[in-house]
């Protein structure tokens, strides 16, 4: 490992880094990110090497193991360099076509990216509308780096921002140009980060000038600067990502940080279900401090920093500032009254900084290209990119990024490819369990802090879930309801209490007991718990309530007055029977049904037994003639 004293030793390595990578060989990167790794990504890039070893291709081709490439639905994935040839769904028994059809300068049709619109293969990872309508900045390097090793991110001008920081610009310079570039927070309040960095600066260095003493059992700092990777979202897999896939990009972020606030202490808070991403992190760690980039007088500035990794046990709640310091100093995550706000003082008592894993990658990238670059894309008041992780029923599921300002329908009809078997969409929920429904008639919102927020929904850290026709929304709101009150801490009586309330009604509601005045009571409820709650858990968990009785009231309606789900997905309310005309008796719903509640000779009309009947819906969707009515 090169061990690098000065900015100059970085600029070298990177010379040499590039002096060896040949432009004319060949070179096959594989996703390995946590959702093609579980599709068999590991076997492939195995047998790549297996195939290659020993064999006079394999000094012409070479085969890199990178992060996510966002495209989840499809993996694994596999591009070839420089051709950017894009295969999907690769299996290891593919392996001998890829590098047949390499040798002969082909492709393997069957693997190529069919696009639903035009059901033509696309061969070019850059014409795949998935692709080509982004712009990934957070996202950039993933699929690009090998993430265990740091010259595959030196190469790519990784540690550039560090050198160029440390060397040319004092902090106050440094928080200037954030400021400038209008950077705030991804983590989902959207806090300008500038002045949240300027409030903890000043109160290091007041500490520092006191000579404050340290805490117990805490590092010798005067304040921290810490990464948030508690993705708690149902369906969000943003940070573990970037986390798994540009580990280095982060961490490059959070030593700027550290060193623009005078904090010589960093933590990354990552929950202990990311093992990829945790094992990613600490190497990053492990090879940064063995080439200078950490420790002692880091490229002679004088500046010196330690980086630590704290494993969260997954509590949702310990995505709030407060509960995740608490977590970390050894405590129930549990949060704590703001003011004092962690910025005057947090961990041990400190100064500290807490910013999401997006916010800290874009760091090098603003010191790096500037202000301006930043501010010119997005919109005035939220510009840069914002990441999303598309789910639900849509075509195209992962991850994308796009400037602030996109509307949510090019999102979902374009980067998504459009709902599933060609239904009709229903809502978009943004911002995770906390966020809100957003009807179609309102799809051309655009996604940025404001507009989503004067709809009733929230940025949030980027969950994003597609629904479609089918998609019932009192029991939307149930669901995610239920996620937040399991997840509540139970400090504060609005959250603990009226979350579990407002589930109480909600689960009425859907199985049919609920009545007028529970409507009433439910959003009574819901505006309250907003308002009171101690954190942001409580005060965002009715959201999806107050959207769904905001545009979706007529649903509620009839399952309190018809004691009907219009969407037919609340067990309780669907009623199954057969229409004797069209029953030709072939006996396939009898096969299928779970409980024998279904009777009759063979080629003659059948009938259910509504009593027998558990309302599974087996019998709707296997048969071929539409006898079995839904209502």
């Amino acid at each position: 490992m090169t061990r690098l004293h000065a900015p100059a030793d970085l600029v070298a390595w990177k010379d040499q880094i590039r002096s060896r990578i040949d432009p004319q060989q060949t070179q096959i990167s594989v996703c390995t990110g946590t959702g093609c790794a579980s599709a068999g990504a590991g076997k492939v890039v195995h047998c790549l090497r297996e195939e290659l070893a020993g064999n006079h291709r394999g000094q012409k081709i070479s085969v890199k193991a990178t992060g996510c490439h966002g495209f989840c639905e499809r993996g694994p994935l596999v591009v070839i360099h420089p051709s950017e040839v894009f295969y999907n769904r690769v299996k290891e028994e593919h392996v001998p076509e890829i590098l047949t059809a390499l040798d002969e300068d082909g492709v393997v049709t069957k693997l190529l990216y069919v696009d639903p619109q035009t059901q033509q293969p696309v061969v070019k990872e850059h014409e795949v509308p998935f692709y080509s309508h982004q712009q990934r900045m957070a996202l950039g390097k993933n699929g690009l780096v090998d993430p265990c090793e740091i010259e595959d991110y030196i190469a790519l001008d990784g540690y550039a921002a560090v050198a160029k920081t440390l060397t040319t610009m004092t902090p106050v310079q440094v928080i200037e140009t954030i400021k400038q570039s209008g950077l705030r927070g991804r983590g989902g309040a959207g806090f300008p980060t500038a002045t949240k960095w300027e409030m903890a600066a000043n109160n290091i260095t007041a500490r520092r000038q006191s000579g404050g003493t340290n805490g117990s059992g805490a590092p010798d700092t005067f304040g921290y600067v810490i990464c948030n990777g508690d993705e708690g979202d149902p369906g969000a897999f943003m940070d573990r990502s970037i986390l798994e896939g540009n580990p280095h990009g982060v961490l490059e972020g959070l030593i700027l940080g550290g060193y623009t606030l005078g904090a010589n202490v960093g933590y990354f808070y990552i929950r202990d279900e990311y093992p990829l991403a945790i094992q990613h992190m600490n190497r990053a760690i492990e090879q940064a401090t063995a080439c200078g980039l950490l420790g002692k007088n880091i490229l002679g500035s004088g500046f010196d920093f330690q980086v630590i990794v704290a494993c969260g046990s997954g509590a949702f709640v310990c995505g709030e500032e407060t509960a995740l310091i608490a977590s970390i100093e050894g405590e129930r995550g549990m949060p704590r009254p703001r003011p004092p706000y962690p910025a005057e003082s947090g961990l041990w008592g400190k100064p500290t900084i807490i910013n999401n894993v997006k916010t800290w990658t874009y760091i090098p990238l603003i010191l790096l290209k500037g202000h301006e670059w930043f501010r010119g894309i997005g919109t005035p008041t939220s510009p840069g990119t914002a990441v999303f992780s598309l789910v639900g029923k849509v075509n195209n599921t992962g991850l994308i990024e796009v400037p602030m300002g996109t509307p949510l329908r090019h999102l979902v009809e374009v980067l998504g490819g459009g709902v599933l078997k060609g239904k009709k969409l229903k809502a978009v929920q943004t911002g995770g369990p906390s966020g809100g429904c957003i009807p179609a008639e309102l799809l051309d919102t655009p996604v940025d802090y404001e507009s989503l927020g004067g709809i009733g929904s929230m940025m949030g850290s980027g969950g994003m879930v597609v629904m479609d026709e089918d998609t019932c929304m009192v029991d939307v709101a149930r669901y995610f309801l239920a996620f937040t009150q399991i997840e509540s801490c139970g400090k504060c009586v609005p959250c603990r209490l009226g979350t579990r309330r407002m589930l109480e009604i909600l689960t009425r509601i859907t199985t049919g007991k609920g009545t007028e005045n529970d409507l009433i009571t439910l959003e009574e409820f819901a505006v309250s718990v907003k308002a009171t709650s101690l954190c942001g858990l409580g005060q965002t968990a009715p959201n999806p309530v107050l959207t769904t009785l905001q545009y979706f009231r007529h649903e509620y309606e009839a399952h309190v007055r018809d004691k009907k789900c219009t969407a037919h997905a609340c067990r309780e309310l669907v009623t199954y029977s057969i229409i004797a005309d069209l029953c030709k008796g072939c006996g396939l719903c009898v096969r299928h049904c779970p409980v024998s509640s279904i009777n009759g000779e063979r080629k003659m009309p059948h009938e259910i037994d509504p009593e027998a009947c558990v309302r599974c819906g087996s019998c709707y969707d296997v048969c071929k003639f539409e006898a079995v009515q839904r209502d």
